[in-house]
């Protein structure tokens, strides 16, 4: 009868959903929330948006990169009195147990020269790659979100940057 107690009290263990401290000991470190982009045509570029969260010690963001485009740019981006300055990011610091926002008008990704068409539902695959050495594998939900499909013209508004 005993080893049918232990037997029982051992599948209660086992068999137990994890406590948060477990569920935040094996939570991925780096993760990205509520990643998206909009619509655009095959040549021209488009905004990356997404939080990135860190649940961890402070780490940076070096670089990114994408199948879907020539090139990714991390790119910061203000407004004041009326004019819209951006500017190139070599590297964003992730605080450690924090968050960094790519909204518009502000910080985003700039996927430069796109391989092909984004049309609302496509998903855009991106890595993240940290000081760390950690890299975080993306997937960006397109969706119009009510703004027109960006042409060739926004690649204008991303010509030769201060830094590049």
């Amino acid at each position: 009868m005993s080893i049918l107690r232990a037997l029982a009290a051992a599948a209660i263990v086992f068999c137990a959903p994890p406590s948060k401290a477990q569920a935040a000991a094996t939570a991925p470190r780096l993760a990205a929330d509520k990643a998206w982009s909009r619509p655009a045509a095959v040549g021209s570029n488009a905004a990356g948006y997404l939080t990135l969260v860190n649940r961890g010690p402070a780490d940076v963001l070096e670089s990114v990169a994408s199948p879907a485009a020539a090139r990714v740019e991390m790119h910061g981006a203000s407004m004041a009195g009326g004019v819209m300055r951006m500017w190139s990011e070599q590297r964003v610091a992730v605080p450690a147990n924090g968050s960094v926002r790519f909204a518009p008008g502000g910080r985003h990704l700039m996927f430069v020269g796109l391989k092909h068409a984004l049309r609302s539902g496509d998903r855009l695959p991106a890595t993240l790659h940290f000081a760390s050495g950690r890299t975080l594998a993306v997937e960006l939900r397109v969706d119009a979100g009510g703004a027109p499909a960006m042409g060739p013209m926004h690649g204008a508004m991303h010509g030769p940057m201060p830094g590049m």
